[in-house]
């Protein structure tokens, strides 16, 4: 089994597995904007790879996204689903590749999840989690129903509860959780339990009276627990009831203590930097201001900025045809520029916004 860490490792692993493929591939999405995987994708059913994608009926604020995705997949041959609107949302994340090796992804195929954020996926060729994987793709690629095989492979909303409820409660010593809204009742409770009974809880991301703290230098996508430094749970679902009871959500229980020591290291030197969260009179923990928000998206996106020069003259070429020689007026260039970045960026400002506004709202999420 293998740890992925974002932003720490992009999409270049799933690259790679997506490029290993020899028979076939089939893919879950609720979000996607990595041109990079779909080219992957492309490429795959090239050369002869059964590529099938499962993409979420509905997201907030990025349907159109989706099913211009659809579009592009079915022209290219690409056998394309949508699930069902039975459930809240259909909010898993995974790829199987070839039947034996499973990508589970707490996070989107997004530059936002991939080089903005701290999350996790693993890598397993489990056969018992792969074939579990199969089954529950294959059921919903199908609008089936899916009964749960183990409670090693958890999905909402038919064994999340229960298994993510016994994890917390065999704690002994400690549990480090990464979790970006727990307001789930009884998993609070269970959680101050664990404390009562001398189990060290601490949490990045926001709990009620847990005394969690707020990750700064990136944005918090993760869903993962490590469990008295042995015991992992990485998956889709945070511990709030949409998510547990009416969501399709879907995670993994395992033991294995060299990744529980990797996500321990991380979880200590994320606890470092990360400030107590701001609570107010009723508990919860306060929203940062507007203001705050935009300076750091401002610097985030102007540092990830491409040297202009090449891209204008990529863009002359484009147009013109290399090697011609056409006038530019630079003060209409530049106006106009203006206004296209201007509209480009209001258009993907507000998605975004509109995705980690989810974050904030009881039954919803990214």
């Amino acid at each position: 089994m293998k740890l992925l860490v974002q932003p720490d490792d992009g999409v270049t692993p799933l690259v790679k597995g997506i490029n290993s493929a020899k028979r076939t591939i089939d893919i879950l999405i609720f979000r996607f904007d990595r041109s990079e995987i779909e080219a992957a994708l492309l490429n795959a059913l090239g050369r002869g790879v059964r590529v099938r994608a499962l993409i979420a009926s509905t997201n907030r604020g990025g349907e159109r996204h989706l099913r211009a995705l659809e579009m592009r997949l079915l022209a290219a041959g690409i056998t394309v689903a949508r699930t069902a609107d039975d459930l809240v949302r259909y909010h898993g994340k995974m790829i199987v590749i070839d039947g034996h090796e499973l990508y589970l992804l707490a996070f989107n195929f997004t530059y936002l999840d991939t080089d903005h954020s701290r999350s996790f996926g693993v890598v397993t060729r489990d056969s018992e989690l792969v074939q579990e994987a199969m089954r529950l793709f294959e059921a919903d690629m199908q609008r089936q129903p899916y009964t749960c095989g183990t409670g090693a492979f958890v999905v909402s909303p038919l064994n999340a509860r229960k298994e993510l409820s016994a994890f917390l409660r065999a704690a002994k010593k400690e549990l480090l959780i990464y979790d970006p809204c727990i307001s789930d009742t009884a998993m609070l409770r269970l959680l101050q339990d664990r404390i009562n009974e001398g189990v060290a809880v601490r949490v990045i991301g926001r709990a009620a009276k847990l005394g969690a703290r707020k990750l700064i230098q990136v944005h918090l996508h993760a869903r993962a627990i490590v469990r008295d430094g042995a015991d992992v749970f990485i998956g889709s679902q945070s511990l709030r009831g949409a998510e547990l009871d009416t969501r399709r959500e879907i995670g993994v229980v395992f033991s294995d203590v060299k990744i529980a020591g990797q996500l321990a290291k991380l979880f200590n030197q994320d606890w470092e930097l990360a400030q107590p969260a701001a609570v107010a009179g009723n508990g919860i923990e306060e929203s940062v201001p507007a203001v705050e928000i935009a300076k750091k998206v401002a610097k985030a996106v102007t540092n990830g900025l491409p040297p202009m020069v090449p891209v204008l003259e990529a863009a002359v070429n484009e147009v013109a045809g290399n090697g011609v020689d056409i006038p530019l007026n630079s003060d209409k260039l530049q106006d106009t520029v203006k206004d296209a970045v201007k509209h480009a960026v209001k258009e993907a400002v507000r998605d975004v916004v509109e995705k980690v506004a989810t974050l904030q709202e009881p039954g919803k999420g990214t």
